[in-house]
């Protein structure tokens, strides 16, 4: 495991951010950064199936589609983690992109909180296939989870697992700017 790793507490949660695959993680779900189709591609949902195996897979075809700024449950399959949470954030260049990052991240906290699961990870959805600039992904999805964290949560741990020391940077940067 990566030794880039901040940790915060925020009320009664702690908040983590970390770079690393967050396939690996000791949490109860992770978030994938999925399309509305719920087919697991490339980036962190294809290694989210690779590990998991197909029965993630088979869930997702069986719940069929997500709006996005949406977010779906399933189990996690072979995961260390007991469920998926499948966040669906926007592609750059659709309209209104930085309103439907954020209702992604509150949907996939929202989910992990009605379903009692105390903890969960997240990646810098949208920045990768989508072409979500990291600066602004890292702006929202910690506001957002600043702005969640704050209404009163079950959550005991929010992990931001990303991917490569520069995703790492960005966001530590952003953390020190202050959650706005």
């Amino acid at each position: 495991m990566s030794e880039l790793k901040i940790r915060l507490r925020l009320d009664d949660t702690l908040l983590e951010i970390i770079e690393g695959d967050i396939t690996e993680l000791d949490v109860e779900a992770v978030v994938n950064p999925a399309n509305e189709d719920l087919k697991l591609g490339s980036g962190v949902a294809g290694v989210i199936r690779e590990k998991g195996g197909d029965a993630i897979q088979e869930e997702c075809d069986r719940i069929g589609f997500s709006a996005v700024g949406s977010a779906v449950m399933t189990g996690a399959g072979l995961l260390k983690a007991k469920q998926v949470i499948h966040a669906v954030g926007p592609r750059m260049g659709e309209g209104d992109e930085d309103r439907k990052l954020a209702a992604s991240v509150r949907s996939a906290l929202a989910l992990a909180d009605r379903n009692g699961l105390k903890s969960l990870a997240i990646p810098a959805i949208s920045t990768g296939n989508f072409g979500f600039p990291m600066d602004r992904c890292a702006r929202i999805l910690l506001t957002e989870i600043h702005r969640y964290l704050q209404g009163g949560t079950k959550l005991d741990r929010v992990v931001v697992s990303l991917f490569g020391e520069e995703a790492f940077g960005t966001f530590k940067r952003e953390l020190r700017r202050g959650f706005r």
